[in-house]
């Protein structure tokens, strides 16, 4: 089987609008997490989010292409321009016809599905634009995304609600491995921060008023974000022969349904997951200094992902670090695992594990090496990035130090 790479990576989060600025706050330990900025934000009973501010859509797109790209997508296309731009690749040829785009997203146009309900029921028009459907499909970022960079093989969206990205990325991953393609474009998008997606997740009763504490005895519920991560994945020897750097090397993925419950999570899925994605990867439990945890800041995930890496890794599980920087930009849904790749991508390129903020009270149903508070410098080989999502849909990564 083929070796696969990453060559190129992009984001827009609430950290930062690029990668160097996303790095940047986690290596200080930043919170993107504040007061949400949205319509009728005054009818919610939560209030607060992940958002990315300071972005105008008007700078970036043309009138034209704002009446097509929901927000969502618009994150897309500025990360995979990062992303295409670092890699320095030009999907030109037979490259261009094998080469694709899988993209992991869980609520599509969310923004423009709650401005179209208003514009119907709220306003009483009968008529909405003509490019809504188009706007607001799910496969509307990797449509865009294909025509923009000339991507010509395999391209659709994933959606897995908040292992989309994973699973997204884990397709691109076996597609170059397998000799389907030589280069994909991957990762995943969200944007649910208006008032019908955050007032849809206030049904859950999981959400936290406060802030997003991962593993802390007193956390008190997840925090939504939104954002896009995406990578250039490509096989190695056509990523050597072009000169191109590496950032990190894809080794292993795995994926699992618990068959139990539609949200809540089993302890049993998860381990599988994770220990398929050891076995796929080839490495052992001792070979794995850092694990990117799901770590939403429920009690029902932060408690079962712990005992799930306590099964997997046995006494191994107190050298592992392992950290959840959703406490900084929030749960991307969707969007969330490609954002989080960016974490792993760090350890193991910089040597730089991203903390896990707002730890306050140690949980002894959470016992492991939380990196709490202030980033570490460690020489990180091999890291594993977590996804579990609702529907009982895990999806695990593993990487490599290049």
């Amino acid at each position: 089987m083929r070796r696969v790479v990453i060559t190129g990576a992009g984001t827009i989060n609430a950290l930062g609008h690029s990668v160097p600025a996303t790095l940047e706050a986690m290596r200080e330990g930043r919170c993107g997490i504040g007061e949400l900025d949205i319509r009728d934000v005054d009818r919610l009973s939560i209030r607060i989010g992940g958002q990315v501010h300071d972005f105008h859509a008007e700078e970036v797109f043309n009138r034209q292409q704002i009446a097509l790209y929901d927000r969502f997508t618009q994150f897309t296309l500025i990360a995979a321009r990062e992303a295409v731009a670092q890699a320095g690749i030009e999907f030109s040829g037979e490259l261009a016809a094998r080469a694709g785009v899988v993209l992991g997203n869980s609520g599509g146009g969310m923004n423009t599905l709650d401005a179209n309900y208003r514009t119907v029921y709220e306003d009483g028009k009968n008529r909405v634009h003509p490019f809504v459907v188009p706007k607001l499909m799910n496969n509307a970022a990797a449509g865009h995304v294909s025509m923009e960079f000339n991507l010509k093989g395999p391209s659709f969206t994933v959606s897995t609600a908040c292992a989309s990205s994973n699973h997204a990325m884990a397709q691109a991953f076996a597609m170059i491995r397998s000799g389907m393609s030589d280069a994909m474009v991957t990762g995943g998008s969200e944007s649910m921060l208006c008032f019908g997606g955050v007032k849809a997740w206030e049904g859950l009763r999981v959400m936290s008023k406060d802030a997003c504490r991962p593993f802390s005895a007193n956390r008190n519920g997840m925090v939504q974000g939104e954002g896009a991560g995406v990578f250039v994945f490509e096989e190695f020897e056509h990523a050597r022969a072009r000169g191109a750097e590496v950032l990190a090397e894809v080794i292993g993925f795995a994926m699992s349904s618990d068959a139990a419950d539609i949200v809540m999570p089993s302890k049993q899925g998860a381990a599988r997951a994770i220990a398929g994605a050891l076995k796929d990867a080839r490495v052992d439990a001792r070979d794995v200094q850092y694990i990117n945890a799901h770590g939403t800041g429920t009690a029902a995930n932060d408690k079962t992902e712990c005992a799930a890496v306590a099964d997997v890794f046995g006494p191994q599980a107190d050298a592992l670090m392992i950290s959840s920087t959703k406490s900084m930009h929030g749960h991307c849904i969707g969007g969330t695992g490609a954002v989080e790749l960016l974490a792993c991508i760090m350890a193991l390129r910089d040597g730089v594990v991203a903390p896990t903020i707002g730890y306050e009270e140690p949980d002894p149903e959470c016992a492991l090496d939380v990196v709490p508070n202030e980033a570490r410098d460690a020489r990180v080989e091999v890291a594993l990035s977590n996804a579990f999502a609702f529907g009982g849909m895990n999806a695990v990564l593993a990487l490599r130090r290049v």
